[in-house]
């Protein structure tokens, strides 16, 4: 009978896996195993005393295999490998093959979003499963946090004869030299395709809320993370995940990340934090997924948790066209030549309608003049998600527009929180709303939660409508409502929830939401 590493008394899964990423991924190896070397490792928890004892425990396990076995039987006292079973290369299905990187090619069908705490592994997380590390701007690697929404694509592939979910980029990874693409690790049977989906990635800082909060608007469901090697509940896993909430989001998968830090018991103890944490709210009845991002463990569950957990969202290409600006940029690089410049991006989701390319768009509330916006008009000429370019844009995922915008327009994000629609299309821009407030009964994401006060006359609050942000100034205080001016103007989709945060101990903390009731 073989046995695995975690057969060895101490030794959990966490453990067993670092040992095998090492070469160690036998009980014999590791009984003949230096001490110096196990400690070169730099497993958590695991010092000299501790390998000593990982040896000794594998030894003892092999003498007591030894002892179970027929004296007659036995040849040698080292235990035999069972032999592996060779894997039989299958010439792949061209059909298949053929129909699934013309799929690849499918705009993403759904927004999934991950959010949590500092430090919880959300941009790592989206790194094992695309392969993309969203943290791309310079200040955001020098301090080693998210600071902007960060997107990446993955395409979800399943083999029906092992019954696994992976995303392309896992299949790539895991798969031998020589073998055909867009096949099954284990198997080799051709895989088929599931769907196309975005990840938005949101950052975890308290000083970034207003970041998370616009990135929401965004997800069609979401990855709450929490990180095993710290207490649970931490401050921002509060905030965020009343944020969801608010932002209507029902569909959660909690990711319980760090496994490989700590032990099996700290394991179950966070678990039981997690469970504690999340009664009553919108994560109740979410799976939690123990995995490692760092090390690769248990992300096939997550693939498999995205598919029954967080379904594609029925589309809504009937309606008149509208998307949200989440991120805008300028493509061209510093020198560029007049007559090679190419126009200004915009990024974002479809809300509802579709654009193709060659069509005419607005965007508003546009340029500022003195104190008055004048919407900008546009054309798109081109339509990318990731490396594919698309002929139109539907609902669902996230896209890149080009457009004829001079790039100054849109450098720097300058658009994020904008509008576009076909042209007279859009609401109007407004400067005044009246809100329905509805207020949480605690302050969250401080680190002594205190009762939240009701909004005062002239109180000076921040607004976050889909991807826009905006000061609010409580104007006037109604029986069942408050009108507050807004500066800057904003232009806001139908329907959508202004998520209302308040300065406390000097930061913004989010308190509350509110429905438009009608606007001048």
């Amino acid at each position: 009978m073989a046995h695995n590493l975690e057969d060895v008394a101490g030794i959990g899964k966490a453990t067993a896996d670092r040992l095998r990423a090492a070469g160690i991924d036998t009980v014999e190896k590791l009984a003949n195993s230096d001490p110096d070397m196990l400690i070169d490792l730099k497993i958590k928890g695991v010092g000299e005393s501790t390998a000593l004892k990982y040896i000794s425990n594998a030894k003892t396990l092999l003498e007591d295999i030894q002892d179970a076995i027929p004296s007659d039987t036995k040849q040698e006292t080292k235990i035999p490998k069972e032999p592996e079973k060779q894997k039989v290369a299958k010439k792949p299905d061209e059909g298949k093959l053929k129909s699934l990187k013309e799929f690849l090619k499918k705009q993403a069908e759904c927004n999934i979003g991950l959010v949590g705490h500092v430090d919880h592994g959300k941009t790592t997380l989206v790194k094992a499963l695309t392969g993309d590390w969203t943290d791309r701007h310079s200040e955001e690697q020098e301090r080693g946090i998210s600071i902007k929404l960060g997107y990446s694509n993955a395409t979800i592939l399943y083999c029906s004869v092992c019954d696994e979910y992976l995303t392309s980029y896992m299949a790539e990874k895991e798969k031998e030299q020589g073998r055909p693409k867009f096949t099954c690790p284990k198997c080799l049977e051709t895989l088929e395709f599931k769907r196309n989906i975005s990840f938005v990635d949101a950052p975890g800082h308290e000083i970034l809320m207003a970041t998370m909060l616009s990135g929401a608007s965004l997800m069609d469901g979401a990855c709450l993370l929490i990180a095993a090697d710290e207490k649970c509940p931490q401050p921002q896993t509060r905030e965020h995940l009343a944020a969801l909430n608010i932002a209507g989001i029902k569909k959660v998968i909690i990711i319980q990340n760090k496994i490989d830090a700590v032990s099996k018991e700290q394991a179950q103890e966070n678990y039981m934090q997690i469970k504690r944490f999340i009664k009553g709210t919108v994560a109740e009845n979410a799976p939690i997924i123990p995995v490692s991002a760092v090390f690769g463990a248990n992300i096939n569950l997550v693939v498999r948790a995205f598919e029954e957990v967080i379904p594609t969202p029925e589309l809504k290409d009937k309606e008149e066209f509208q998307f949200l600006v989440a991120r805008s940029f300028d493509i061209n690089r510093p020198g560029t030549e007049i007559e090679k410049l190419k126009g200004g991006v915009i990024g974002g989701s479809v809300l509802k309608g579709k654009i193709k390319v060659g069509e005419e768009i607005e965007i508003k509330p546009g340029l500022r003049t003195k104190n008055l916006y004048s919407p900008i008009k546009t054309k798109v000429i081109s339509i990318s998600q990731g490396n594919n370019l698309l002929e139109e844009a539907n609902p669902g995922g996230l896209i890149g527009l080009g457009t004829k915008l001079d790039p100054a327009l849109t450098k720097g994000d300058s658009l994020i929180g904008h509008l576009v629609g076909k042209p007279d299309t859009l609401p109007q821009i407004i400067s005044e709303v009246e809100l329905e407030v509805h207020l949480l009964d605690r302050v969250i994401g401080a680190e002594v939660q205190m009762k939240v006060q009701q909004l005062k006359h002239n109180e000076k609050l921040l607004l976050v409508i889909g991807t826009e942000k905006t000061a609010g100034t409580v104007t006037k205080i109604l029986k069942n409502s408050f009108i507050l001016s807004l500066n800057p103007p904003i232009c806001p989709p139908e329907n959508f929830i202004f998520a209302i945060s308040r300065i406390i101990n000097r930061r913004y903390r989010l308190i509350g939401y509110g429905k438009i009731l009608n606007h001048k």
